[in-house]
């Protein structure tokens, strides 16, 4: 069970930036899965989350219209969109599995079983 996210680096604020979390086959077909991110010295916070069939998703609040959260079945790959990044962005990003038949996204950080090792966002002003 692994769960390997990329995408990350130094952009300027008003930029994008497009992440990816590659999942074993198992996970990724029967599973809903999401994103969460973590500034220095704060909580670890949801950004989005996806359903297996990529038909239901959720964004925090913030992220609203410059995110897109989507999942390529034939690539076993989730994929996180970033467009208009603000230096509150920052944070590294960490993709998150639901288990194996929990098909329905969630907002809940408990509700997920597995976690990648995240990819680090910095946004300059």
């Amino acid at each position: 069970v692994q769960l390997q996210a990329s995408g990350g680096g130094l952009v300027q604020a008003g930029g994008s930036l497009r992440l990816s979390c590659a999942a074993s086959g198992r996970i990724f077909s029967g599973a809903a899965m999401g994103w969460f991110r973590q500034a220095p010295g704060k909580e670890r916070e949801f950004v989005t989350s996806i359903s297996t069939s990529g038909s239901t998703n959720y964004y925090e609040d913030s992220v609203k219209g410059r995110f897109t959260v989507s999942r390529d079945i034939t690539k076993n790959t989730m994929y996180l969109q970033m467009n208009s990044l603000k230096p509150e962005d920052t944070a590294v990003y960490l993709c998150a599995a639901r288990q194996d038949g929990y098909y329905y996204a969630t907002r809940r950080r408990e509700e997920y079983e597995y976690w990648g090792q995240g990819t680090l966002v910095t946004v300059s002003s």
